[in-house]
Formats: structure tokens, sequence, C-alpha cells
């Protein structure tokens, strides 16, 4: 396992991290939770991603008495948690238990602390926006948490630059901790934030990014070339806004036409789409998602098919997604 900087911190985190969204709490068993969990810390990885509103809580449990009953030692692994949604979401919450306002994302904090069993977290992201709460005040209270000991560090998930930018400009005026991280999607099919948006502050506040949803949610497995299977994650009634959203015939089309570049390749498709992202210098790391053992293991040797990713193969690729022209870097 090879690991890189989150940003422009001295926080070392795996290339290849591993997220329990969906699965924990929620489409897997604990034992086999459990399995995962352990295959992946024993493969290198250092970064476990959890969230409030996943399995509305269940997902921070079972990870919590995981890491409990393994007892690694609490400076090997990275953790986090985000807030944002509440536990039951927007509508089924109280006003007061969603948004990046003070309270909320204190009383958030403390709830996935005693959720995971843990003393601290180590990233602690707004998993949204809020155009409803001062940025001043959301900028604040992360910056209380971290002076407390309750969090390392804080982050953003799917801001807009112009947002990110704005938490540096407050902080910076303020003397406060700005966000070291953004969690966006990034994907062959899904890469405006990170390609064009997010460059200039790559360059002038290191962002870091964990990035999410590498192979489309599932898309860039390959597994819908010849149709959607009854057994398929996007199946499930939470992820129906990913299915509108992706699952299109054009879509599928471009996979069929790189799934046969990585059988020229010798290699598989998702190894093809997770290769592909480490192939990002601005990617910290690739959160990895699995329900079954196998799947991870065969996952954590993406790493291993980036030496075969040339600038001839890289253009062979851009060629199959037909992407218009980046936008220049500044």
């Amino acid at each position: 396992m090879k690991y890189r900087n989150l940003g422009k911190s001295g926080l070392k985190v795996s290339e290849l991290s591993f997220g329990s969204w969906i699965t924990f709490g929620n489409q897997i068993d604990q034992g086999t939770s459990k399995e995962l969990m352990k295959t992946a810390y024993d493969a290198g990885i250092n970064f476990f991603d959890n969230a409030e509103i996943y399995a509305e809580g269940r997902s921070e449990e079972v990870m919590g008495k995981i890491l409990k009953e393994f007892g690694w030692s609490r400076d090997s692994y990275i953790l986090s948690s985000k807030a944002f949604f509440g536990i039951r979401g927007l509508e089924s919450s109280k006003p007061t238990q969603t948004g990046n306002n003070r309270k909320h994302l204190t009383e958030a904090c403390h709830q996935a602390l005693k959720r995971l069993q843990v003393e601290y977290l180590d990233l602690f992201l707004c998993h949204r926006p809020d155009k409803s709460t001062p940025m001043e005040e959301t900028v604040r209270t992360m910056n209380t948490l971290i002076e407390q000991g309750k969090i390392f560090y804080w982050g953003t998930s799917e801001w807009s630059a112009q947002e990110i930018m704005e938490a540096h400009m407050v902080a910076r005026e303020n003397h406060l901790i700005g966000p070291t991280l953004e969690q966006p999607q990034y994907n062959m099919l899904h890469r405006e934030k990170v390609e064009n948006e997010f460059l200039q502050i790559f360059k002038t506040v290191g962002l870091g990014t964990t990035i999410w949803s590498p192979l489309a949610s599932g898309i860039l497995t390959g597994k819908y070339n010849d149709g959607m299977p009854d057994d398929t994650r996007l199946n499930l009634e939470e992820l129906n806004w990913l299915k509108d959203r992706n699952v299109v015939e054009e879509k599928i089309g471009k996979v069929r036409q790189l799934t046969q570049l990585a059988k020229d390749l010798d290699t598989s498709m998702p190894l093809l789409a997770l290769a592909w992202c480490l192939k990002n210098e601005n990617v910290s790391t690739v959160i990895l998602g699995a329900s079954k053992v196998s799947q991870l293991e065969e996952n954590l040797k993406a790493a291993s098919v980036t030496d075969k990713l040339t600038e001839e193969v890289m253009e062979k690729i851009e060629s199959i997604l037909d992407n218009k022209p980046r936008l220049p870097s500044f």
C-alpha cells in the first residue's frame, strides 16, 4: 500500500481506503463487516469512512463495535464521519437535527464519537453545503471542535469551489482553521469538479480529496453491460437517484468499449476504473466499498494496474469517453 498526503496537510492517507456506505448496518451482516474491515486493515488501508446518515447511524455503530473488538492502536488508522442530513434525513429530522449550524455539528460530532466508541475523529466533514447557516458559524464550530481535541481536521463533501474558498477566506480573516479536504464523486463518468472546477484551489489551498463512487455505483464494473441484474445495489430504494443519473445507454456503451480495453491490458474493468482514478495526482485516496471479501481483495489490486496506464492507453480512454477538452490549469 502506498500513502499520500491529504492535500497540504502532513496526514498520510492510504491511496485506497474503505467506506461503509450502503453496506454496514444495512446490506451485510456483522460477520461480513468484520471480515471486510480486517481485510482492508491487513492490506495497509488506514482510512475508514463513515457518516451519521449511513443506515441511520447503524453503520457507525457496527464499525465502532468492530474497532473495539479488534483493538487496533488508535494511532494506526484514520476515522471520519460526516454531518448535515441528520440520522433520519432532511425530511424526517427535526430542524435542529440537520445542517451545518453550531448546534447540529457539535451534537453530531458527540453522537458519532459515541457510536464509533472513540475519543476523537481524525476527519469530520460537512456532508453538504448549508445556505441557511452563515459560513463563519460553520467555520468557527469546526475550529472549536479542533481546539477541543474532538476532531483533528475538518472538510466538506459535495461543496462547490466557491463555497470551499469562502470557508478559507472566513478562516483566514478570523485566524481560524479552514477545510483540509473535500469528498467529491469522481470517476470516468463524473469528472467536472475534480478536473476543472477545483483546479485553482488545488494550487492555492492544497485541497485534499477523498473520492467516492470511483466505480460509478457499479456501472464501471461492467456488470450492467448486458442489462441490470436483480441483485444489484442500484436496485436499492435509497439509490434510485443514482440509477436515474447514471444508467443510460450512452454510458453503458462507453463502458462496453472500456471493458474490451481492460481485456486487452489483461486486467478487469473495475481495476482499470480504480487505477484511472489513482493516476490523478489531486486524488488523495480512493474510497472502496464492498459487500464481499473477495470483491474487496480484487479491488485492492488496483494500484498494480496504474503502470499499465501509459500515455497511449490514457489517450485511448479519453477517445472512448469522448470528453470535451479540459479547461486550462491556470
